[in-house]
Formats: structure tokens, C-alpha cells, sequence
């Protein structure tokens, strides 16, 4: 009876990540359309998107946690959670400084979550569709590294902020699209 019920439960915890992305998707671009037009300053509506981003991760991460508790422990994520509501709190007060401090904290930010990404992204290979994560951890630890470097620039600009949404939405579409496909095979 236990060996049907697992297989249940990954299905319900696939099925759930697949909406979680689609809406994680959905939510980068638009954000990242609407920061392209403020990316040469921080305005007050760029300041409020910008704290917004990481907030909406911390919101993403609890709802991963909550529908794939069964499929073992959330403790990565957690600390995704925390480490995102810092962030939050950070980029807040860095838009007061200007640019290259909300490059400073993002890309802090894009190095840790893009590891706890990876990590929590690599034992849920047999559910499907985690290749994607996996890939995206990465890239987000180079990519946050960039960022700090790109602070350091002449003229910084939030381009490189804004451009880390995208491809980041584009591999939760493509985890969401192969997670549709897979799921079913585990019932």
C-alpha cells in the first residue's frame, strides 16, 4: 500500500511546482518588462519592484515548501525564505544608495538562492522537469557575481538585474512545460 502512495505524492508535489513556475514565470516578466522602463534610475515605483521581486520569492519558496513537504525536508528552503526577506530588507535600504548598492545585494542574493536552488533542485530529479532548476541555480551563482562585479562600473545600470529575471522565468517555463510531461509517468 506505501509504494502506491509515494508515487502519489509525487505526482501531487510535481503537479503543484508546475503551477508554482508558470507563475513564477508570469510574475518575472511582467516585472521584467515593467523595471526595463526605469533602468537608468531608481525610482520610487522601481524601489517598491525591486524590494518586490525578492519578496515574491520568499511567498514562491513557502508555498514550495508547503506542497512538497512530503517529498522531504524543506530546510533549504527556509532558508531560501530568510536569506530572500534579508534581501528584501536590503535592496530597500540600498535604493537609497544608489545603483551599484542594489548590485552589491542582489547579486549577494542571486549567489545564495541560486545555490540553494541547485541543491534543492537536485534530489527532486526523479520527479521530472528539475533540469531546468538545476541549470538556473548555476547560472544565477555566475550571474550574481556579475552583478557585484558590474557594481563596480562607470555607469551601472539595473539592465543586468532586470535581464537575470528573464532567463530565469524562461527556465521555470521550461521546468513547468517538462514537469507536465513527466508527472504523469510517475503515477
Amino acid at each position: 500500500m506505501s509504494t502506491l502512495a509515494a508515487p502519489s505524492g509525487i505526482s501531487g508535489t510535481a503537479s503543484a511546482l508546475r503551477r508554482l513556475y508558470f507563475v513564477r514565470f508570469a510574475f518575472a516578466i511582467v516585472w521584467a518588462v515593467v523595471m526595463l522602463t526605469m533602468a537608468s534610475d531608481i525610482t520610487p515605483v522601481g524601489a517598491v519592484l525591486l524590494v518586490l521581486y525578492p519578496l515574491f520569492d520568499v511567498g514562491a519558496a513557502i508555498y514550495d515548501a508547503k506542497v512538497s513537504r512530503s517529498e522531504g525536508s524543506p530546510r533549504l528552503l527556509y532558508v531560501n525564505m530568510a536569506v530572500s526577506l534579508i534581501t528584501a530588507i536590503g535592496v530597500g535600504i540600498a535604493c537609497a544608495s544608489g545603483i551599484p548598492a542594489v548590485l552589491r545585494v542582489w547579486g549577494a542574493w542571486a549567489i545564495v538562492a541560486g545555490l540553494v536552488q541547485l541543491i534543492v533542485a537536485v534530489p527532486r530529479r526523479a520527479m521530472g522537469g528539475q533540469w531546468p532548476m538545476i541549470l538556473s541555480g548555476g547560472i544565477s551563482v555566475l550571474a550574481g557575481a556579475s552583478f557585484v562585479a558590474s557594481a563596480g562600473a562607470d555607469d551601472p545600470k539595473l539592465t543586468s538585474a532586470i535581464g537575470y529575471a528573464v532567463p530565469g522565468a524562461i527556465f521555470f517555463l521550461i521546468s513547468a512545460l517538462r514537469l507536465g510531461r513527466t508527472a504523469p509517468k510517475t503515477d
